[in-house]
């Protein structure tokens, strides 16, 4: 099985610390591929930078397709271009927002999100809503870290994160929390072992989910409207991705 985990902004040592987090819990027989795209944002923290990295993603699970991937991942909590990208393939293509929010629902029946700045807890909330977890979320939190902080040993990110997720527990009435941001991968078991609770992030949340879908033979549904694009010319600097 070939996952094919995507950070769609261009921060290099973001995307190796979440394709080690993918490889840490992939199944023995999974291949973890992870990329980010050759452009873009080197972070995601507003609509704007969701909608340029998108372009970022689908041009990744175009260079998926030519490998031959199984499944994919979008390693970035606002799911930039998620169902786009399901367009584009059969392969089962999974965002780390609605893996977590999954996940949560299944070992508690409340949580919280803890996530980095004000304005991207907002893009959480329009997430909720959409994939249809509201009711199971209490509060969505934010520590108003910039994303690139997580990159920084010499900072307070854990300790920032750490504080209000204790919040979260002591207050929200949660059973769970979900980290909403890629680059707070590799925090995940450190805040379980010191707030007492489940903490799911994203992306080991979708390697999990990528891999059942793969093993029980469901993929994208092609059927309605995630068929692929209708052929049609493109110009500009898209005129490749026409017929």
């Amino acid at each position: 099985m070939r996952i094919h985990v995507i950070n769609p902004n261009t921060t290099a040592s973001m995307t190796d610390k979440i394709g080690a987090c993918a490889s840490r819990v992939a199944a023995g027989n999974t291949q973890i591929h992870i990329s980010q795209p050759d452009s873009g944002p080197v972070s995601i923290e507003s609509h704007f930078d969701e909608a340029i990295s998108a372009v970022g993603v689908l041009e990744e699970i175009r260079r998926g397709e030519a490998m031959g991937m199984d499944a994919y991942i979008i390693a970035c909590f606002g799911d930039p271009g998620l169902l786009a990208a399901r367009e584009l393939t059969r392969a089962p293509v999974i965002g780390i927002a609605e893996a977590g929010f999954h996940l949560a629902t299944l070992v508690s029946t409340r949580f919280s999100v803890v996530t980095t700045l004000q304005r991207t807890a907002i893009i959480a909330e329009h997430l909720l809503d959409q994939y249809g977890f509201r009711d199971h979320c209490r509060r969505v939190r934010a520590t108003d870290l910039p994303v690139l902080e997580l990159e920084n040993p010499a900072g307070n990110a854990y300790q920032a994160l750490l504080e209000e997720c204790r919040q979260a527990k002591d207050d929200d009435g949660i059973g769970a929390i979900v980290l909403g941001c890629g680059g707070m991968a590799d925090l995940t078991e450190r805040l379980t072992l010191d707030l007492g609770m489940p903490v799911i992030e994203g992306v080991s949340a979708a390697v999990k989910l990528a891999e059942s879908l793969v093993s029980l033979g469901l993929g994208t549904s092609k059927h309605g409207d995630l068929a692929f694009p209708r052929p049609k010319p493109f110009v500009g600097r898209f005129a490749d991705w026409g017929e």
